[in-house]
């Protein structure tokens, strides 16, 4: 559906984007991740047609945005990080004039115009003037224009930046529902949203695209050790040398209450889960009840899997496994792994840093 052939775009002091090379196949969810002035947003510019790349080529459907740019942004919805709204339009005033933009024909006018209007749940505010709406429906304006004209791609820009928990939840629905009928290219600065939302997640620093790959298969492909932590029944001492002579195990590391906690409050996926910090001082003033018990990080150095190697030992000295997981990298961990290097002298080349757009304002 959509290819990014080693697309530049360089500008002579600033930063831009440098060989950004991937494709989209129809029907998937990609997240873009990166930094601020990463080019997340000057990428996005290039593949709807408002930035011509320097270098590179991009197709939407097999069609150049170079060579064939009406019939590409045709394919193409946009929702920029802040919605082309007219404030002082209503709400379907507003929809025809971007269905008269589109080409949309008169007479289908009127029926994709409620289309919209109902798979974005604006019933009933049809009159009323976009200044009045709150930002959670300015945005459902937004993705509606977008996908007026039924595109077979969408580009959204941060499209739950600035809502409410409640908005948020609206709109990642939404996106989930349109990514059934379209393909989506999503930028967000919120992590945990890859996992919700998308199938592949892509990362840019500093203007090349420094991974690509599924959410869940990232912490595999990254993981630089096999990590394994146990909750073991038996005399510390003994445990602890017992593990460290298994067959494969590099690295045993025993974990104090306050490491345990956090790891669990790190762990939770439930939103109103206790803070890590405040996990971790409860636990390093409560009183010991694990009497008996040791718990540890185990790791492997070049990624063997060692649990059944372990789990053998240890039955075998009769010292019971209570508790077994598998540690893998989050996401975040994953995003600050690859983007922390970033130099802080470097001037973006994102959002209102855009060069081009600086220039236009002058």
């Amino acid at each position: 559906m959509l290819e990014v052939k080693q697309v530049s775009k360089l500008y002579e002091n600033q930063r831009g984007v440098h060989g950004i090379d991937f494709s989209m196949s129809r029907g998937e969810i990609v997240g873009f991740l990166g930094p601020n002035g990463a080019g997340k947003t000057t990428t996005m510019r290039m593949i709807t047609g408002y930035l011509n790349p320097t270098h590179g080529s991009i197709l939407v459907d097999g069609l150049s945005m170079a060579d064939h740019p009406k019939k590409a942004r045709q394919k193409i919805g946009y929702l920029p990080e802040t919605p082309p709204l007219y404030p002082e339009m209503s709400i379907t005033a507003y929809l025809q004039f971007i269905a008269d933009l589109r080409g949309i024909p008169v007479k289908e006018q009127k029926r994709r115009i409620g289309e919209v209007i109902e798979r974005l749940g604006l019933q009933g505010r049809e009159r009323q003037i976009i200044r009045s709406l709150s930002k959670g429906y300015k945005q459902r304006v937004g993705l509606a224009q977008a996908i007026l004209h039924n595109p077979d791609l969408l580009i959204l820009d941060e499209p739950t930046s600035g809502l409410d928990p409640k908005q948020i939840i609206e709109i990642r629905q939404l996106i989930r529902e349109l990514g059934e009928n379209h393909t989506v290219l999503l930028s967000t600065h919120i992590l945990p949203e890859i996992n919700t939302l998308c199938n592949r997640v892509l990362i840019i620093n500093q203007g090349r695209i420094v991974l690509d790959g599924q959410p869940d298969q990232l912490a595999n492909s990254m993981g630089e050790t096999f990590e394994v932590s146990l909750e073991v029944k038996g005399p510390r001492e003994a445990v602890l040398s017992e593990l460290r002579s298994v067959p494969g195990v590099s690295g045993v590391k025993e974990l104090n209450p306050v490491e345990v906690a956090v790891q669990a409050a790190a762990a939770s996926t439930d939103n109103e889960a206790v803070e890590p910090e405040t996990a971790a001082i409860s636990a390093a003033v409560a009183p010991d009840d694990t009497d008996g018990t040791v718990k540890v990080l185990v790791s492997s150095a070049d990624r063997e899997d060692i649990r059944e190697a372990v789990f053998y030992r240890l039955a075998e000295r009769r010292y019971p496994i209570l508790a077994m997981k598998k540690e893998s990298l989050s996401l975040e961990d994953i995003f600050l792994k690859l983007t922390t290097n970033e130099s802080l002298d470097s001037s973006p080349a994102d959002a209102s840093d855009d060069p081009e757009e600086v220039a236009s304002n002058a």
